[in-house]
């Protein structure tokens, strides 16, 4: 079964929401005085980096619920003065509205591609690798361990071969790909996928 396929057939709401635990536990070590530190993400300080995905989040349950159309849904996230309470706060949003959704529902994600609309299932599979990768970003900024599960490693590998390579570079969650080792551990093959450096510790 192709990756493609696989990806549209799964049901990863409990992966997700693990993906999701995975973040916000990385996210529980972030001390305020870090929150201007550069992140992997060449346009996003930490402060930036927790934003967007307290943003992405508010998207994706927008869309969830048939109103993920108005680019607004994806730019509102605010951290106020407890950036992990607001991640958390957003996380669980995100979790019931997919919970609530058909996993054959279209959803539209404006911050994906422009027109049309994606099966929840593969939407889901997106907010997940987003959770996974960004755990990564967080981790590496304030010099924490990263270590996601094999399965939760084994899915967002599944997504990360088929993240097309237009629509990467600046002010994108992902940058172009990179070399891999042909020994490379999962962890690193997902990071290189998606434009990161394993080396960067």
């Amino acid at each position: 079964m192709n990756p493609l396929t696989e990806l549209l057939t799964t049901d990863l709401r409990p992966l997700d929401r693990r993906a999701a635990d995975l973040y916000l536990a990385t996210v529980a070590q972030v001390k305020p005085d870090a929150l201007t530190l550069p992140t992997p993400c060449p346009d996003w300080t930490l402060h930036g980096l927790l934003r967007h995905q307290v943003s992405q989040d508010e998207g994706f349950a927008a869309a969830a619920r048939g109103d993920g159309a108005r680019l607004s849904a994806w730019r509102g996230g605010d951290l106020g003065d407890d950036p992990h309470a607001a991640s958390r706060a957003s996380a669980d949003l995100v979790a019931r509205a997919f919970a609530e959704t058909p996993l054959d529902a279209e959803l539209v994600l404006p911050e994906i591609r422009d027109g049309g609309a994606f099966p929840a299932a593969l939407a889901i599979s997106f907010h997940l690798v987003d959770l996974v990768v960004h755990a990564w970003d967080v981790a590496v900024t304030i010099g924490v361990p990263w270590e996601p599960a094999e399965d939760l490693l084994s899915a967002s590998l599944k997504v990360a071969a088929i993240v097309p390579d237009d629509g990467r570079g600046p002010g994108e969650s992902f940058a172009p790909k990179r070399a891999a080792a042909a020994d490379a551990a999962p962890g690193d093959r997902l990071l290189t996928l998606l434009g990161r450096s394993p080396s960067r510790r």
